[in-house]
């Protein structure tokens, strides 16, 4: 069997569930006959080519296992993509350090680092057994069935869009209507996951809208006047990636990150929100509001999903045994056997099918026309969410003389 050191680190966006699956590969290294020491990038690959390595053996028990149940990225994160240039660099610090198990948990860019690396090596007779662990708010990873991350952010998503919904409808003869907005570049399952929030006919959010269908205003502006004169208010929840036929941006923003992917919000533009809050006050005259949490529900601990940090840890421990076994180039990957009861298998899927393409969420989980969800990813969506508040309201009994 391959011994040597084991390298692990983070990239892209935190979770709150990330640094669980970090401690799942040191606690799993650290008894591993095969691995010496285990190492972690400080700031992801950048920091890596640069010596900035921790030695995550020599850190207290109590704080690996604190890790469990701390968000964000205990590591230090990067977005840097890897040029050509990088790959030398990268090998020389590999050799110093003997680092044979190569770990990083991340979304899609993260896994096409990775697969480069691992790629690179091989070319270099540099043996390096190369495993991606899962990590994306987004849900957007194809070969699993969730990424550890998304369910809790999800959560997060979702009862902010359950206490915003119960304060507009309360508030509805001031503010007719509430627009939340929610990361999700290219795929709406953060956005589709509010529905879970509704338990009657009138409570939020009403209307949904996800990358996967194109904006249509008209279309829209519909909508909002059909909920309102049914409710007497309207919630809306929409994905930061929605677009119009031609493929512009309805936040109208230009502006990419070094993946060449759009960057949506502040940034190079206004947002969906604003401009679907703007569409809504030109046509109506109405007033109301909207709430754009942005990175928030990224490291929202307090409002984690135990079921996502569960399976968060495991992944990291899958990691581990599968490169012990000789497995390289692959990803954890989480297959779901069934919903009621809820229960998992873990497997792997080759990195090359997972790096850098986005998996959108299939037709089959919306309705008809496009702006809310389907019974089938309410059945999805469940086990993942955990309990929700059950909040009460009054009845409408009105005081006679």
């Amino acid at each position: 069997m391959l011994k040597g050191n084991a390298l692990i680190g983070q990239s892209g966006g935190p979770t709150s569930v990330i640094n669980s699956s970090l401690a799942g590969v040191i606690k799993t290294s650290l008894s591993s006959t095969f691995i010496k020491h285990i190492y972690g990038m400080n700031y992801g690959i950048e920091g890596f080519m640069q010596e900035m390595i921790f030695d995550l053996g020599k850190q207290p028990e109590k704080v690996i296992r604190g890790l469990r149940r701390t968000p964000s990225s205990a590591l230090g994160s990067s977005r840097h993509k890897v040029q050509d240039k990088d790959f030398p660099v990268i090998l020389n610090v590999l050799k110093k350090f003997n680092i044979r198990y190569f770990f990083l948990i991340g979304g899609n860019d993260t896994m096409d680092t990775i697969h480069r690396v691992e790629e690179y090596c091989r070319t270099q007779k540099y043996e390096l057994r190369g495993i991606g662990i899962p990590k994306t708010v987004d849900n957007d990873l194809f070969g699993t069935d969730h990424t550890p991350g998304f369910a809790s952010a999800a959560r997060s998503n979702i009862l902010n869009v359950m206490q915003g919904g119960v304060l507009a409808r309360d508030m509805q003869k001031v503010d007719k209507f509430v627009i939340y907005q929610t990361i999700g570049r290219d795929a709406g399952w953060l956005a589709a996951a509010t529905a879970m929030a509704r338990k009657n006919e009138d409570d939020a959010p009403h209307l949904i809208y996800c990358p996967e269908f194109h904006f249509d205003r008209d279309k829209f502006l519909k909508d909002v006047d059909k909920c309102i004169r049914s409710y007497g208010w309207v919630s809306v929840v929409c994905g930061e990636g929605l677009k119009y036929a031609d493929g512009t941006p309805v936040s109208a923003s230009t502006t990419k990150d070094k993946f060449n992917n759009i960057e949506f919000g502040a940034m190079g533009g206004t947002s969906v929100a604003t401009n679907l809050h703007g569409m809504i006050v030109d046509e109506f005259g109405y007033r109301g509001e909207f709430q754009i949490t942005e990175s928030l529900i990224m490291s929202d601990f307090i409002r984690a999903s135990e079921v996502d940090l569960e399976e968060a840890y495991r992944c990291g421990v899958e990691a581990v045994r599968l490169a012990e076994k000789g497995d390289s180039g692959v990803m954890v990957s989480i297959k779901r056997k069934s919903n009621r009861p809820y229960k998992i298998e873990f497997g792997k899927v080759p990195l090359k099918e997972v790096a850098v393409s986005a998996k959108p969420m299939p037709p089959a989980y919306f309705n008809k026309e496009g702006n809310h969800v389907s019974s089938k990813f309410l059945d999805y969506m469940k086990p993942l969410a955990g309990e929700l508040p059950k909040f009460v309201r009054l009845e409408k009994v009105y005081a006679k003389k």
